[in-house]
């Protein structure tokens, strides 16, 4: 179940999440108001808010945070609508971006979007242009102990899981969307602390990036896209080089 892990990439944008915490929880609780809102405060019978509680944890937010906003989805500080939307379009070197965004106005939305693309070497394009390219999977990043691939195998082989890869100290966890609650809760009943716990989408296919220049204005994209605060999530389908990606890094 091993395979070639992305950590480098996944890394860049990890760290770029980290110096925004408060952006970071603001998006989680979004899901979880969206969650609450579509199926009540019960997370034993609500699937998408459990998810949205794994997601939440992974990434140590307040349980003060996370009261707040099953109150606000219940209606009981006041009432709060957002809309699901999806978003694709195409950035440098012909890679495809997928965009899934929460958000109260989607003409403000798709407005910042698209001027993001423009100014970032890409395009806004059409419903369906490259969602084909991607599979909604499950996703959990472990580190420490628990990243061990005998060990990973034990724990949620049975919960569903399809992938698990292991680079650098790192476990990468891949499974159907479906399983995302059976896998979360393997790992948290056998005590392994993930640093990420999302439902994503994972490229079928990569791009690979072998220019600097292109990979810098590729992650350049990235990062303004996850700047908006209507974008809860980015998923695009570069492959960057690792010694490209060493010397982005060395760069800072």
């Amino acid at each position: 179940m091993s395979g070639h892990s992305k950590w480098a990439n996944i890394k860049h944008k990890k760290e770029a999440s980290d110096k925004k915490k408060g952006q970071a929880f603001s998006k989680l609780a979004k899901e979880i108001m969206v969650a609450v809102k579509a199926g009540g405060k019960d997370p034993n019978s609500n699937i998408k808010l459990r998810m949205a509680l794994s997601s939440a944890r992974a990434a140590n937010m307040p349980r003060e945070n996370i009261e707040r906003a099953i109150k606000k989805g219940a209606g009981e500080l006041g009432n709060v609508t957002y809309e699901e939307i999806v978003y694709e379009g195409y950035g440098p070197a012909g890679t495809a971006f997928i965009l899934d965004c929460l958000t109260d106005n989607r003409n403000r939305t798709i407005g910042e979007v698209r001027t993001i693309f423009d100014r970032n070497g890409g395009n806004l394009a059409a419903s369906g242009a490259v969602g084909w390219m991607f599979q909604r999977k499950a996703h959990f990043i472990v580190e420490g102990e628990y990243a061990d691939e005998e060990k990973l195998m034990e724990i949620v082989l049975e919960a569903g899981a399809e992938d698990i890869e292991v680079e650098d100290g790192v476990a990468e966890i891949w499974g159907p969307a479906e399983s995302f609650a059976d896998i979360a809760k393997a790992l948290e009943d056998a005590g392994a602390t993930c640093s990420e716990a999302t439902l994503t989408r994972k490229p079928d296919n990569t791009v690979e990036i072998k220019d600097k220049t292109v990979a810098q204005q590729v992650l350049r994209l990235i990062d303004k896209l996850e700047d908006l605060d209507d974008v809860q999530s980015v998923n695009s389908n570069e492959d960057i080089l690792p010694e490209i990606m060493e010397a982005i890094e060395a760069e800072g």
